[in-house]
């Protein structure tokens, strides 16, 4: 009687990506690398980790795509410490070593400066965050840097863009640095989904950092806690839409990827903004949806 094999954690996290959640993380994650071109031959991408489930997964499935890739890449996991306190910075290190991802990790003083200032100290953290990690990814080599972003981010920040930044405004799938030529961003969870990747965490027993602001430790206020921010309001919302209409999300994602600009009175594209009368008269008719 043959005995049952034993696997490693790494191993076991590994296999469920690729067996278990194959139709909910891999396929989702391989759809994304090759529908918006995110990954090309003799790529060296900065894989950025905050020690969230997202980004964990994210060095996960990049490691696993470059193993049965079929053009060679290269991948360094690159963490940031904005400041994080002793038992946030111990966790990230510990899960990293768990499931083997090998880790470089920077210190930076983005917690110190972001929390001494008055005006959105949330932002000007996101600001100083990217501009660090693109600064050590290209120092290092690298010409892309990829983020954990997932699908329920890019629509939570399309509805709280249009609820309270009055703007019609997505996230991309991958994006060119405006201040570091020739690095670009990509986002290779573009379309898996967060309860997917709340499963894979759960079968697999890991605990990841949540809340690792020292601006909101409690995590009262953070994104990924019960909190009160924006973004915590919106996910409550569309969760009770859900009840009703069980596709609103997926109705979300298709219509930043079908927007129709002819029935638009104003856009912006390389920060110009623009109206619809431009070329009004030009069409001879009003704009489709209008009449």
């Amino acid at each position: 009687m043959s005995k049952e094999r034993i696997f490693e954690p790494y191993q076991k996290a590994e296999r469920s990506i690729i067996k278990k959640y194959r139709k909910q993380l891999w396929s989702p994650f391989i759809y994304a690398i090759k529908h918006y071109d995110l990954i090309q031959e003799g790529d060296r991408i900065a894989v950025c980790i905050s020690g969230s489930k997202d980004s964990m997964l994210m060095a996960k499935l990049m490691q696993e795509l470059q193993r049965h890739s079929d053009f060679p890449f290269e991948l360094k996991f690159l963490v940031m410490d904005p400041g994080y306190n002793e038992i946030n910075r111990q966790k990230i290190e510990s899960n990293a070593r768990l499931l083997h991802i090998p880790i470089t990790i920077f210190e930076t003083n983005v917690f110190e400066v972001a929390n001494g200032s008055e005006k959105n100290p949330c932002y000007l953290c996101a600001r100083m965050r990217r501009g660090h990690l693109y600064s050590k990814a290209k120092a290092l080599g690298c010409n892309k840097i990829a983020l954990g972003h997932h699908f329920n981010d890019v629509i939570e920040t399309t509805v709280m863009s249009m609820f309270f930044g009055s703007q019609l405004q997505a996230m991309p799938p991958k994006l060119h640095s405006t201040n570091f030529e020739g690095m670009e961003l990509i986002r290779p969870m573009y379309c898996i989904h967060e309860e997917d990747i709340l499963a894979w965490k759960r079968y697999n027993d890991l605990e990841f950092i949540q809340c690792a602001c020292r601006f909101t430790e409690n995590c009262t206020m953070c994104d990924n806690g019960g909190g009160g921010s924006k973004r915590q309001e919106v996910k409550t919302l569309l969760r009770r839409l859900k009840r009703d209409n069980p596709d609103i999300e997926k109705s979300i994602f298709n219509s930043i990827h079908s927007v129709c600009l002819d029935t638009f009175a104003g856009y912006k594209t390389g920060g110009t903004a623009h109206s619809f009368l431009e070329n009004y008269d030009r069409r001879g008719q009003t704009p489709a949806g209008l009449e």
